[in-house]
């Protein structure tokens, strides 16, 4: 559910879980969808108003696993936090669907601020509508960079599960899977040697060279064919150039407050931005460590854990919402291979799976 450009559902992949079905109301963050999960019903509806009943119809087997990030702006930290912010309605929707579809578990994930003593109300009402069905483990702030991501995203989970078809998980279980992070040389190390390979629906598209040595991590995110999008760069003033070009590593520009990043070090967390409608917040995206310019949609996709097959939008702009908006779907992969290990899979949805 609000599954986006579908950072949480890939998460889910990598861990054997499918998804089948997916559900959000935004048609421009969602048409990644189609190019990277054939295999994926997506529904455009407004959950505020579909039943569980619906759900089950459009998933036609058992739902194993509920899971989702439903709208985080109402609860950020460096957002308005209005109190009648009409999707702050939406948490609740999410644990009503809960409930009402009956999964073995379900995963919610949000911004930290959800935790904090002016909207922890609202999560401890909307979590009452699953009390007695599900152990919960949680509210816990999670960090993608402590699962090996090369990126620092503090994000809050309430994990559920139902003790008849699922083992205990524990927040011990959660602390153990950690792993060191990687950094954003390991990141985007060799994409200097990517070269343009013109543009197709929109889309421009690179190849790279066949790398010199190996790399854990940006080897598990390549491509094999070294083909990759969304490797466009900004073109900058004189004067933007002149400035980055003063900015260390690690340091941070004094005009834009855009930080630079260090090529040993972790990306800060990449922000979505929003329009006119939702308060014109920008998404400040980050120098790269030594070009006087800020990182393409590529880079920030290879921090976020987003392998090189996967498409976002032809813009920059659209993309850059939809990493903004995801999980990263290697701590995603994390806590789905916790309960995948944990749940009673029935043999169709496991062969599904596989």
């Amino acid at each position: 559910m609000f599954c986006g450009c579908g950072g949480f559902a890939l998460g889910a992949h990598m861990a054997g879980l499918g998804p089948s079905l997916a559900f959000d109301v935004d048609p421009i963050l969602t048409s990644s969808v189609r190019y990277n999960f054939r295999d994926t019903k997506l529904a455009l509806a407004d959950l505020s108003v579909v039943s569980g009943e619906e759900i089950r119809r459009h998933a036609t087997d058992r739902v194993l696993g509920v899971f989702g990030g439903p709208p985080c702006q109402a609860f950020s930290a460096i957002g308005r936090r209005k109190a009648d912010d009409h999707r702050r309605a939406l948490l609740g929707h999410f644990f009503r669907l809960v409930r009402e579809v009956k999964p073995s578990f379900f995963v919610m994930e949000n911004v930290r601020g959800l935790g904090y003593a002016d909207a922890k109300p609202v999560l401890d009402a909307a979590l009452e509508q699953v009390a007695g069905l599900y152990e919960i483990v949680g509210p816990i702030v999670l960090d993608a960079a402590d699962y090996g991501a090369a990126t620092k995203r503090g994000r809050l989970f309430v994990i559920g599960y139902d003790p008849r078809y699922c083992d205990a998980l524990t927040t011990k279980d959660l602390e153990a899977a950690k792993r060191p992070a990687a950094t954003v040389c390991d990141a985007i190390g060799d994409l200097g040697s990517a070269m343009p390979r013109g543009i197709v629906d929109g889309f421009d598209f690179w190849r790279l060279r066949k790398p010199r040595s190996s790399n854990v991590y940006r080897d598990a995110l390549r491509a094999s064919d070294g083909m990759f999008t969304g490797h466009r760069q900004t073109e900058h003033t004189a004067d933007v150039i002149r400035r980055f070009q003063t900015i260390g590593q690690g340091g941070v520009d004094a005009v834009g407050r855009h930080s630079r990043l260090a090529w040993n070090g972790q990306c800060p967390t990449l922000r979505a931005g929003t329009g006119n409608d939702r308060g014109s917040y920008q998404s400040v995206r980050p120098i790269h460590p030594t070009e006087p310019r800020v990182i393409t949609v590529r880079e920030a996709a290879r921090m976020q854990g987003f392998p090189d097959w996967f498409k976002f939008h032809p813009t920059v702009w659209h993309s850059f919402r939809m990493i903004g908006n995801s999980v990263s779907p290697i701590i995603a992969q994390a806590i789905f291979s916790l309960l995948k290990a944990r749940t009673d899979v029935p043999s169709e949805l496991r062969k599904a799976a596989e």
